[in-house]
């Protein structure tokens, strides 16, 4: 407790006056949100190889998906990113491709680290273990699914300055377009003439879906969207997310459930911006209390932690429960883990894993964070062999 004390002291003390706690404290609350999503909204069923595969208990249970709307919460994380990213790119002004390419580095870094690691785990899985090829798709499938959000972050990022002058030049009206182009494309795939749209249409909603909340989140920081702005945000985007559910026949997941033939999140739908307009607006009203809340020593260390780890937690949280489920699998039908997700049990179970998933996080995370810093004293020789790595890894969950 005494090591505890000196550790949150030693934060509260080197906290620069000005930081912001607010918008840290929300980065935080949004990336916690992916663990405690993924972890409690995906299942697992054991086939008769033994192998594992991916289940959601939101098939059985459509009154869950409301959870989802709490838990989905990558609206708040664009939002902060565009705010925190317009601050920063202001402090390089004259410098724009130093900035983007560091911001690239810090985002590609673990994601490398994290496919290099794989690569080499699922043959000794395989071949050393014995765990079923089926168990290991599985685990691909997993580790990447929290990738290509850091994909998408990056190109958004790189978009920075494009964001920034859209926000000079349109103030809070900069992300209607983007709003807009959702809504064109949902049109034309949902609406009357949808048997003749090609499959690829939704591809296009990727960009603006996400940059939506990002273009939000550099208004924020420019000041030209204030208390005013989120209260119609807050207003206009539930008003919206609920005509879309109970009006339109949106689906009310907002991830995705195995078997429904449309999906909210894969590329993102307009329900999806709706809900992120939703929490921004909640965001911005809450700013001011949020701060004064952490002000209490020991919720802004956990807060600085939880930044500090904010790739590691990404990038590494599905890799948590692997070490837990696939273990298991050996031992058959294990509640909450390795058992179809049908039944209330299974939620009750799920619960009582959670710590221990956290744990496995954290035990994991004091080996991943070493991949979240520059690479100054890995050879040439290596930083190829971990791209080919990486890339054979990709090829596999890809394939």
């Amino acid at each position: 407790m005494t090591a505890l004390s000196s550790t949150i002291r030693k934060i509260t003390e080197s906290t620069p006056a000005h930081r912001d706690r607010a918008v840290d404290g929300l980065r935080a609350l949004a990336l916690l949100s992916v663990p405690t999503g993924h972890w409690l909204l995906g299942g697992f069923t054991l086939g008769s190889d033994g192998g594992l595969r991916n289940a959601s208990p939101l098939s059985a249970f459509g009154g869950l998906a409301p959870l989802s709307w709490v838990l989905q919460m990558l609206g708040v994380f664009f939002l902060v990113g565009g705010y925190a990213s317009a601050l920063s790119y202001r402090r390089h002004r004259g410098r724009p491709g130093e900035w983007i390419k560091g911001r690239l580095e810090r985002l590609g870094r673990p994601v490398l680290g994290v496919a290099a690691v794989w690569a080499p785990l699922l043959l000794l899985l395989h071949h050393g273990f014995g765990v079923p090829v089926a168990t290991l798709h599985t685990a691909s499938t997993l580790v990447v699914q929290p990738l290509w959000f850091v994909g998408v972050y990056a190109v958004i990022t790189a978009l920075t300055p494009y964001c920034l002058a859209a926000t000079r030049r349109l103030g809070a009206w900069a992300a209607a377009p983007l709003l807009g182009s959702v809504a064109v494309v949902d049109l034309l795939r949902y609406g009357p003439y949808s048997d003749a749209m090609p499959s690829w249409l939704s591809v296009l909603n990727l960009l603006p879906g996400w940059m939506f909340a990002y273009q939000l989140g550099t208004g924020w920081a420019e000041r030209r969207i204030g208390r005013r702005e989120g209260l119609v945000l807050l207003i206009g985007g539930a008003a919206l997310f609920a005509a879309l559910v109970f009006v339109f026949a949106y689906p009310a997941s907002m991830v995705g459930v195995p078997g429904e033939a449309r999906t909210n999140s894969h590329p993102p739908s307009l329900l999806v911006l709706a809900l992120a307009a939703a929490q921004s607006g909640a965001a911005i009203l809450l700013r001011d209390r949020l701060a004064r809340v952490l002000d209490r020593p020991a919720l802004w260390a956990l807060v600085v932690v939880v930044n500090l780890s904010a790739m590691t937690i990404l990038c590494w949280h599905q890799t948590a429960m692997l070490a837990a489920a696939i273990p298991a699998s050996f031992a058959g039908p294990v509640a909450g883990l390795t058992t179809a997700p049908v039944t209330a049990g299974w939620i009750a179970a799920r619960l009582a894993w959670l710590p221990l998933f956290a744990l496995l996080l954290i035990g994991i995370a004091r080996f991943a964070r070493r991949l979240e810093t520059p690479w100054t004293g890995t050879g040439t020789a290596r930083r190829v062999m971990a791209v080919l790595l990486a890339s054979g890894f990709a090829v596999f969950a890809l394939a």
